[in-house]
């Protein structure tokens, strides 16, 4: 019996023993694992996002850090001590903001709540107990009944915590609380002072423009997480009060741009200490040149405030010229409005998402479709004349060209020409006021040869949502022939500047990007932003180069004399089309106008760039005389020679 006594002695000095082990020898494990579940982590507001730059390393985007005041909602924090900080807070910040009457009497429930409650009845207390009322029943009634008189009791300190009370509880109450930005430094070291419980001053980064409102609204703006895409960034680890980009290439790169912010523990006191230091956003180097950009701007308003001055141009408010090497990179994007009193407005985004209807420009396209199908038969030399269907007015080229064939055709713009592809195409041969059946194959087979150059359909630009004009919808034997001389669908001037370039290229398109790489803060290269091949369109190089001849005849002895000098040897095509104009803002136009298109490259043999420029409704046709104001040649003309005398 004595040994068991012994035993069962030992087993419990063993069991005594083995605790007291793990209290002292393990309880560091213990409380370090308690120390992680009750500490709160924490990330700073704001860090700075990566710099856009031109492509030789000027900042065109920067940051501006400003000072701001913080709250963050501590663990287990009371009502009644959010309230004491609002008020606190609201003695040392200048406030403007007001609340809705709605809004003071939620604040005045939470401020009285006693007094809340005595304005609910005994017996409405019943039925929330029968469940035949809810609280939320039973709040909107206490939100009812606060008299004006009540409210009118609040002093200008009342609603200004009232207000930064509200701030403190928006959102998820994990999330950090912007207070006030730009606060005073008179402010900033009140607050300081203070300590208030999870309050804390703190600097909010945001952008800056170096070259104003030049590109500005190519770079995109940055902003609170749109609701629809949400979940999309929380699944990216994104927390739901972060700035992000949500346009443009501020969007485009995001990935890239975003930074890592500071983490921080906050300690018992409200403060908070750093654990980990965070990191700005990658630099995105763009092939634009912003000494470029700044002089084709400043051509483009002297040009447009002369076109203004002359005659029929009472709707024509502004121009567009985009500049980019034969590979797709861009150098400038320039779009101007004339706002009159030598004012002008940035409008680069209507680059990407405005359509207009171009015109003979985009006969190159319309050619190279009929050399595919065999609709041409090269050299062949007919009389330029009118064309005349079945209850259709005639149809003609702006004058008698004379004799001419697929080269002279383009040369001098005939549409004469081009209508006669169209009719073969359908399968007729022409014969004056003749009927045709038409179906949508050949619109279809014009507009899939378009797309193979890039007309009407995505260029591959580094811009989310790109448009890509509007498709006419109507099947009619005359709507054809408007097709292949560029007066049916509509197309963006990116679009034309990938059609010019896909020429030089012998069918072979690539896309078009504003970015060249990407690079951290010291210089390195983390992604190269490539040169893709989107498609081919399938042509005997021989009938390129009769394209390239007739778009060279184009500028140096054609419809595009005068647009470039001739001592630089471009190739291109000028475009003239009908359009509306909306003259009374209804969204429908009411006035017919005219507008010039201009794509090109130079010099032929071995281009540096290529070109677009376009001039909507630069005329009209009820205008008080006939002048036609060639406003689309000066600009280009003015601007091929900056171009190519200084890059």
């Amino acid at each position: 019996m004595k040994k068991f006594y012994l035993a069962l002695t030992l087993s419990f000095a063993t069991v005594a023993l083995f605790n007291l082990y793990k209290i002292i020898f393990t309880n560091h494990d213990y409380q370090q694992k308690y120390e992680e579940k009750t500490t709160t982590i924490v990330k700073s507001l704001s860090t700075p996002r990566g710099r856009i730059l031109d492509c030789k390393g000027r900042v065109l985007v920067d940051n501006i850090g400003i000072k701001g005041v913080v709250y963050r909602k501590m663990n287990n924090i009371k009502k009644e001590e959010e309230l004491d900080i609002a008020y606190e807070l609201a003695k040392y910040l200048e406030i403007k903001q007001t609340l809705s009457e709605n809004e003071l009497k939620k604040f005045w429930l939470n401020k009285y709540p006693e007094e809340g409650e005595a304005l609910i009845t005994l017996e409405e207390k019943e039925l929330l107990e029968k469940r035949k009322l809810t609280t939320n029943d039973l709040y909107l009634l206490k939100l009812d009944r606060i008299t004006d008189v009540q409210l009118s009791a609040f002093t200008e300190l009342d609603k200004k915590a009232a207000y930064i009370y509200q701030l403190m509880n928006n959102g998820y109450s994990s999330e950090a609380k912007i207070i006030k930005l730009e606060v005073s430094e008179e402010e900033y070291a009140r607050v300081l002072e203070a300590s208030l419980p999870g309050v804390t001053n703190e600097m909010y980064f945001k952008r800056t423009y170096p070259y104003g409102n030049s590109l500005k609204s190519l770079f995109g703006s940055i902003g609170s997480i749109p609701e629809e895409e949400k979940q999309t960034y929380l699944d990216l680890g994104y927390a739901l009060n972060d700035t992000v980009g949500i346009s443009y290439l501020e969007k485009q790169y995001e990935e890239y741009l975003k930074g890592e912010k500071d983490i921080y523990k906050v300690n018992k006191d409200g403060t908070l200490e750093l654990i980990k230091e965070g990191k700005k956003g990658n630099d995105l180097v763009l092939s634009i040149d912003i000494d470029m950009q700044l002089g084709i701007e400043a051509i483009l308003k002297e040009e447009i405030k002369k076109g203004k001055e002359l005659l029929n141009t009472e709707y024509y408010n502004g121009s567009y010229v985009v500049i980019g090497d034969l590979e797709g990179k861009l150098k400038a994007m320039v779009g101007l409005k004339y706002l009159g009193n030598d004012t002008y407005k940035n409008v680069e985004t209507d680059l990407v998402n405005a359509s207009f209807t171009m015109g003979s420009v985009v006969k190159g396209a319309s050619m190279a479709m009929a050399y595919q199908n065999n609709l041409i038969e090269v050299g062949k030399k007919i009389k330029d004349s009118c064309v005349k269907l079945y209850l259709v007015p005639e149809k003609c080229s702006y004058k008698n060209l004379g004799i001419i064939d697929d080269i002279t055709a383009l040369k001098t713009s005939s549409n004469y020409y081009q209508f006669l592809l169209a009719i073969k195409l359908a399968g007729y041969q022409y014969t004056r006021n003749m009927k045709m059946n038409i179906t949508e194959e050949p619109f279809n087979i014009y507009r899939e040869a378009f797309a193979s150059f890039g007309l009407g359909v995505n260029t591959g630009i580094d811009l989310p949502n790109e448009f890509t004009g509007i498709k006419g919808k109507k099947i009619a034997p005359d709507l054809l022939l408007n097709f292949s001389i560029g007066q049916y669908d509509t197309y963006t001037p990116l679009s034309l500047l990938q059609y010019i370039n896909t020429i030089y290229n012998n069918g072979v398109r690539y896309n078009l990007r504003l970015a060249s790489h990407i690079e951290d803060e010291n210089k390195k290269t983390l992604k190269i932003v490539e040169k893709q091949k989107l498609s081919e369109f399938k042509l005997n190089v021989d009938y390129f180069n009769r394209i390239k001849e007739g778009f060279y005849q184009v500028v140096n002895l054609g419809t595009g004399s005068g647009y470039v000098d001739r001592k630089y040897n471009a190739v291109g095509k000028t475009g003239t089309s009908e359009s509306l104009f909306d003259s009374n803002g209804d969204g429908i136009g009411d006035v017919e106008t005219i507008t010039n298109s201009f794509a090109m490259y130079a010099p032929r043999d071995n281009p540096k760039y290529s070109m677009v420029v376009l001039s909507p409704n630069v005329s009209h046709y009820k205008g008080k005389t006939d002048f036609f104001a060639y406003i689309n040649r000066y600009i280009s003309q003015a601007v091929s020679n900056y171009v190519l005398e200084n890059y």
